[in-house]
Protein backbone atom coordinates (compact mmCIF):
# COMPACT_ATOMS: atom_id res chain seq x y z
CA UNK A 1 0.00 0.00 0.00
CA UNK A 2 1.35 3.43 -0.98
CA UNK A 3 0.39 6.46 1.07
CA UNK A 4 2.32 9.49 2.40
CA UNK A 5 3.87 11.33 -0.52
CA UNK A 6 3.93 8.20 -2.69
CA UNK A 7 5.82 6.19 -0.05
CA UNK A 8 4.70 2.92 1.54
CA UNK A 9 4.88 4.08 5.15
CA UNK A 10 4.17 0.68 6.72
CA UNK A 11 6.91 -1.06 4.73
CA UNK A 12 9.43 1.71 5.37
CA UNK A 13 8.74 1.76 9.11
CA UNK A 14 9.30 -1.99 9.17
CA UNK A 15 12.53 -1.67 7.21
CA UNK A 16 13.77 1.12 9.49
CA UNK A 17 12.95 -0.90 12.61
CA UNK A 18 14.88 -3.88 11.28
CA UNK A 19 17.81 -1.60 10.43
CA UNK A 20 18.18 -0.17 13.93
CA UNK A 21 17.76 -3.59 15.57
CA UNK A 22 20.51 -5.00 13.36
CA UNK A 23 22.75 -1.94 13.50
CA UNK A 24 22.73 -0.90 17.14
CA UNK A 25 21.32 -2.76 20.13
CA UNK A 26 21.92 0.28 22.35
CA UNK A 27 20.06 2.73 20.14
CA UNK A 28 17.31 0.19 19.48
CA UNK A 29 16.73 -0.18 23.22
CA UNK A 30 16.76 3.57 23.89
CA UNK A 31 14.41 4.22 20.95
CA UNK A 32 11.71 2.13 22.60
CA UNK A 33 11.33 4.88 25.20
CA UNK A 34 10.02 7.43 22.67
CA UNK A 35 6.32 7.85 21.96
CA UNK A 36 5.27 5.84 18.88
CA UNK A 37 5.35 8.68 16.35
CA UNK A 38 8.75 9.98 17.46
CA UNK A 39 10.12 6.44 17.67
CA UNK A 40 9.13 5.66 14.08
CA UNK A 41 10.64 8.93 12.86
CA UNK A 42 13.88 8.24 14.71
CA UNK A 43 14.03 4.83 13.05
CA UNK A 44 13.55 6.42 9.62
CA UNK A 45 16.44 8.82 10.16
CA UNK A 46 18.63 6.07 11.59
CA UNK A 47 17.96 3.86 8.54
CA UNK A 48 19.17 6.59 6.18
CA UNK A 49 22.28 7.29 8.29
CA UNK A 50 23.12 3.60 8.56
CA UNK A 51 22.72 2.96 4.86
CA UNK A 52 24.76 6.01 3.85
CA UNK A 53 27.53 5.01 6.26
CA UNK A 54 27.54 1.46 4.87
CA UNK A 55 27.58 2.72 1.29
CA UNK A 56 30.63 4.85 2.09
CA UNK A 57 32.56 1.95 3.61
CA UNK A 58 31.23 -0.88 1.44
CA UNK A 59 29.70 -2.62 4.47
CA UNK A 60 26.42 -4.07 5.66
CA UNK A 61 25.51 -2.64 9.07
CA UNK A 62 29.16 -2.21 9.94
CA UNK A 63 30.33 -5.64 8.78
CA UNK A 64 33.42 -6.50 6.76
CA UNK A 65 34.47 -3.99 4.11
CA UNK A 66 34.22 -5.02 0.46
CA UNK A 67 37.68 -5.09 -1.21
CA UNK A 68 38.15 -2.58 -4.02
CA UNK A 69 35.13 -0.53 -2.94
CA UNK A 70 34.75 2.77 -4.84
CA UNK A 71 34.07 5.21 -2.01
CA UNK A 72 33.95 8.28 -4.29
CA UNK A 73 31.19 6.70 -6.39
CA UNK A 74 29.35 5.82 -3.20
CA UNK A 75 29.41 9.44 -2.01
CA UNK A 76 28.09 10.60 -5.39
CA UNK A 77 25.26 8.05 -5.08
CA UNK A 78 24.44 9.25 -1.55
CA UNK A 79 24.19 12.85 -2.78
CA UNK A 80 22.00 11.85 -5.72
CA UNK A 81 19.57 9.68 -3.78
CA UNK A 82 19.41 12.17 -0.89
CA UNK A 83 18.59 14.99 -3.31
CA UNK A 84 15.82 12.84 -4.74
CA UNK A 85 14.48 12.26 -1.23
CA UNK A 86 14.34 16.03 -0.70
CA UNK A 87 12.54 16.39 -4.02
CA UNK A 88 9.93 13.85 -2.85
CA UNK A 89 10.92 11.44 -5.61
CA UNK A 90 10.79 7.79 -4.44
CA UNK A 91 14.11 6.10 -5.24
CA UNK A 92 13.26 2.42 -4.81
CA UNK A 93 16.02 2.27 -2.17
CA UNK A 94 14.23 1.80 1.18
CA UNK A 95 16.83 3.69 3.23
CA UNK A 96 16.62 6.81 1.07
CA UNK A 97 12.86 6.46 0.79
CA UNK A 98 12.82 6.34 4.60
CA UNK A 99 14.38 9.81 4.57
CA UNK A 100 11.91 10.92 1.91
CA UNK A 101 8.99 9.71 4.04
CA UNK A 102 10.42 11.46 7.10
CA UNK A 103 10.65 14.73 5.16
CA UNK A 104 6.93 14.56 4.42
CA UNK A 105 6.35 14.82 8.18
CA UNK A 106 9.04 17.17 9.50
CA UNK A 107 11.45 19.74 8.08
CA UNK A 108 15.16 18.98 8.38
CA UNK A 109 17.26 21.72 6.76
CA UNK A 110 19.18 20.28 3.85
CA UNK A 111 22.36 21.87 5.23
CA UNK A 112 22.20 19.58 8.28
CA UNK A 113 21.89 16.47 6.12
CA UNK A 114 24.75 17.71 3.94
CA UNK A 115 26.85 18.17 7.10
CA UNK A 116 26.29 14.47 7.81
CA UNK A 117 27.25 13.51 4.26
CA UNK A 118 30.40 15.62 4.66
CA UNK A 119 31.40 13.21 7.42
CA UNK A 120 30.99 10.25 5.09
CA UNK A 121 33.10 12.13 2.56
CA UNK A 122 35.89 12.55 5.12
CA UNK A 123 35.93 8.78 5.64
CA UNK A 124 35.86 8.16 1.89
CA UNK A 125 38.96 10.32 1.49
CA UNK A 126 40.79 8.50 4.31
CA UNK A 127 40.95 11.80 6.17
CA UNK A 128 42.84 11.95 9.46
CA UNK A 129 42.77 14.68 12.12
CA UNK A 130 45.83 16.78 12.73
CA UNK A 131 44.56 18.69 15.76
CA UNK A 132 42.00 18.32 18.52
CA UNK A 133 39.81 20.83 16.68
CA UNK A 134 39.97 18.59 13.59
CA UNK A 135 38.86 15.64 15.73
CA UNK A 136 35.88 17.56 17.08
CA UNK A 137 34.92 18.82 13.62
CA UNK A 138 34.94 15.22 12.42
CA UNK A 139 32.88 14.17 15.44
CA UNK A 140 30.31 16.79 14.52
CA UNK A 141 30.01 15.68 10.90
CA UNK A 142 29.69 11.97 11.62
CA UNK A 143 27.61 12.15 14.81
CA UNK A 144 26.95 15.67 16.10
CA UNK A 145 24.98 16.65 13.00
CA UNK A 146 22.97 13.45 13.43
CA UNK A 147 22.20 14.63 16.96
CA UNK A 148 20.95 17.93 15.55
CA UNK A 149 18.72 16.13 13.04
CA UNK A 150 17.42 13.82 15.78
CA UNK A 151 16.57 16.84 17.97
CA UNK A 152 14.51 18.26 15.11
CA UNK A 153 12.73 14.90 14.83
CA UNK A 154 11.97 15.19 18.56
CA UNK A 155 10.30 18.55 18.03
CA UNK A 156 13.02 21.09 18.81
CA UNK A 157 12.51 24.36 16.92
CA UNK A 158 15.09 24.76 14.11
CA UNK A 159 15.68 28.31 15.38
CA UNK A 160 16.60 27.07 18.88
CA UNK A 161 20.33 27.10 18.18
CA UNK A 162 21.24 26.75 21.86
CA UNK A 163 19.41 23.46 22.29
CA UNK A 164 20.65 22.20 18.93
CA UNK A 165 24.22 22.91 20.09
CA UNK A 166 23.55 20.62 23.04
CA UNK A 167 22.14 17.96 20.71
CA UNK A 168 25.32 18.20 18.66
CA UNK A 169 27.31 17.76 21.87
CA UNK A 170 25.56 14.43 22.52
CA UNK A 171 26.53 13.10 19.11
CA UNK A 172 30.11 14.28 19.57
CA UNK A 173 30.29 12.54 22.95
CA UNK A 174 29.09 9.30 21.31
CA UNK A 175 31.72 9.59 18.58
CA UNK A 176 34.55 10.27 21.03
CA UNK A 177 33.52 7.12 22.89
CA UNK A 178 33.47 5.19 19.61
CA UNK A 179 36.94 6.40 18.68
CA UNK A 180 38.36 5.43 22.08
CA UNK A 181 36.74 1.98 21.92
CA UNK A 182 37.64 1.25 18.29
CA UNK A 183 41.30 2.32 18.15
CA UNK A 184 42.48 -1.25 17.50
CA UNK A 185 39.70 -2.02 14.98
CA UNK A 186 40.39 1.21 13.11
CA UNK A 187 44.11 0.44 12.99
CA UNK A 188 43.33 -3.00 11.50
CA UNK A 189 41.36 -1.20 8.75
CA UNK A 190 44.25 1.27 8.25
CA UNK A 191 42.33 4.12 9.84
CA UNK A 192 43.27 6.41 12.70
CA UNK A 193 41.22 9.18 14.29
CA UNK A 194 43.76 10.15 16.94
CA UNK A 195 45.09 13.66 16.24
CA UNK A 196 48.62 13.82 14.85
CA UNK A 197 49.44 16.50 17.41
CA UNK A 198 48.57 14.07 20.22
CA UNK A 199 50.90 11.48 18.70
CA UNK A 200 53.71 14.01 18.52
CA UNK A 201 53.09 15.14 22.10
CA UNK A 202 53.37 11.56 23.36
CA UNK A 203 56.26 10.71 21.02
CA UNK A 204 54.47 7.93 19.14
CA UNK A 205 55.80 7.39 15.58
CA UNK A 206 53.22 7.59 12.78
CA UNK A 207 51.36 4.32 12.31
CA UNK A 208 52.94 2.71 15.39
CA UNK A 209 50.34 3.51 18.03
CA UNK A 210 49.20 -0.12 18.34
CA UNK A 211 52.72 -1.40 19.05
CA UNK A 212 52.76 -2.98 22.54
CA UNK A 213 55.56 -0.64 23.62
CA UNK A 214 53.24 2.35 23.18
CA UNK A 215 50.21 0.88 24.93
CA UNK A 216 50.66 3.00 28.11
CA UNK A 217 50.78 6.16 25.99
CA UNK A 218 47.80 5.01 23.96
CA UNK A 219 45.83 4.60 27.18
CA UNK A 220 46.65 8.23 28.00
CA UNK A 221 44.99 9.31 24.73
CA UNK A 222 42.02 7.08 25.50
CA UNK A 223 41.75 8.86 28.86
CA UNK A 224 41.74 12.21 27.07
CA UNK A 225 39.00 11.02 24.72
CA UNK A 226 36.94 9.70 27.64
CA UNK A 227 37.29 12.96 29.56
CA UNK A 228 36.23 14.94 26.51
CA UNK A 229 33.29 12.61 25.95
CA UNK A 230 32.19 13.20 29.56
CA UNK A 231 32.25 16.99 29.07
CA UNK A 232 30.10 16.81 25.94
CA UNK A 233 27.77 14.28 27.57
CA UNK A 234 27.24 16.62 30.54
CA UNK A 235 26.40 19.49 28.18
CA UNK A 236 23.92 17.32 26.29
CA UNK A 237 22.22 16.21 29.50
CA UNK A 238 21.52 19.84 30.34
CA UNK A 239 20.11 20.44 26.86
CA UNK A 240 17.78 17.44 27.17
CA UNK A 241 15.63 19.38 29.63
CA UNK A 242 14.08 21.15 26.61
CA UNK A 243 12.68 17.85 25.29
CA UNK A 244 9.31 16.32 26.05
CA UNK A 245 9.29 13.68 28.84
CA UNK A 246 9.43 10.57 26.62
CA UNK A 247 12.16 12.01 24.40
CA UNK A 248 14.13 13.19 27.43
CA UNK A 249 13.87 9.69 28.90
CA UNK A 250 15.25 8.12 25.70
CA UNK A 251 18.06 10.67 25.30
CA UNK A 252 19.22 10.46 28.92
CA UNK A 253 19.20 6.66 28.75
CA UNK A 254 21.23 6.69 25.53
CA UNK A 255 23.67 9.20 27.03
CA UNK A 256 24.29 6.92 30.00
CA UNK A 257 24.53 3.73 27.95
CA UNK A 258 27.00 5.20 25.47
CA UNK A 259 28.84 7.14 28.14
CA UNK A 260 29.58 3.84 29.85
CA UNK A 261 31.59 2.78 26.79
CA UNK A 262 34.01 5.67 27.26
CA UNK A 263 34.10 5.09 31.00
CA UNK A 264 34.87 1.39 30.47
CA UNK A 265 37.70 2.16 28.06
CA UNK A 266 39.23 4.55 30.56
CA UNK A 267 38.85 2.10 33.46
CA UNK A 268 40.63 -0.67 31.56
CA UNK A 269 43.75 1.40 31.00
CA UNK A 270 46.38 -0.48 28.99
CA UNK A 271 43.96 -3.41 28.52
CA UNK A 272 41.22 -1.32 26.90
CA UNK A 273 41.58 -3.09 23.54
CA UNK A 274 42.06 -6.70 24.69
CA UNK A 275 38.40 -7.15 23.81
CA UNK A 276 35.73 -4.70 22.64
CA UNK A 277 34.26 -2.52 25.35
CA UNK A 278 30.48 -2.65 25.62
CA UNK A 279 27.67 -1.84 28.05
CA UNK A 280 26.03 -4.96 29.49
CA UNK A 281 22.27 -5.47 29.29
CA UNK A 282 21.83 -5.06 33.09
CA UNK A 283 23.78 -1.80 32.91
CA UNK A 284 21.65 -0.61 29.99
CA UNK A 285 18.46 -1.38 31.89
CA UNK A 286 19.93 0.43 34.87
CA UNK A 287 20.37 3.55 32.74
CA UNK A 288 16.81 3.22 31.46
CA UNK A 289 15.59 3.19 35.08
CA UNK A 290 17.82 6.08 36.15
CA UNK A 291 16.82 8.14 33.15
CA UNK A 292 13.14 7.51 33.90
CA UNK A 293 13.65 8.62 37.49
CA UNK A 294 15.44 11.76 36.27
CA UNK A 295 12.46 12.65 34.09
CA UNK A 296 10.05 12.24 37.01
CA UNK A 297 12.12 14.53 39.23
CA UNK A 298 12.47 18.28 38.85
CA UNK A 299 15.13 19.03 36.20
CA UNK A 300 18.52 20.11 37.64
CA UNK A 301 18.69 23.87 38.13
CA UNK A 302 22.47 24.33 38.04
CA UNK A 303 23.30 25.25 34.46
CA UNK A 304 26.04 23.23 32.78
CA UNK A 305 28.16 25.67 30.77
CA UNK A 306 29.37 25.02 27.22
CA UNK A 307 32.37 27.28 27.73
CA UNK A 308 35.40 25.74 26.03
CA UNK A 309 33.42 23.22 24.01
CA UNK A 310 33.63 23.10 20.21
CA UNK A 311 30.57 24.64 18.53
CA UNK A 312 28.93 23.44 15.33
CA UNK A 313 28.70 25.67 12.22
CA UNK A 314 25.66 27.86 11.73
CA UNK A 315 23.59 27.67 8.56
CA UNK A 316 21.05 30.39 9.22
CA UNK A 317 18.13 27.93 9.12
CA UNK A 318 18.54 27.32 5.38
CA UNK A 319 16.41 24.56 3.89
Amino acid sequence: MTDAGGYDAQALHGFAHDSIVKGSKSFALASQLFDRITRERVWLLYAWCRAADDLTDGQDHGGAMVPGHDAAAAIAKIHDLTDRAYAGDPTGDPAFDALGLLLTEIAIPRAIIHDIIAGFDLDAKDWRPRSEADLLRYGYHVAGAVGVAMALVMGIDPKDETTLDRASDLGISFQLANIARDIAEDAAADRCYLPVEWMVELDIPPGQHMHPAFRPRLSVMAKWLSEMAADYEASARWGARKLGPRSRWAVLAAAGIYGDIAREVRARGDHAWDHRAATSLPAKLGWVARAGWSVLRRPPQRRISRDGLWTRPRHGGTA
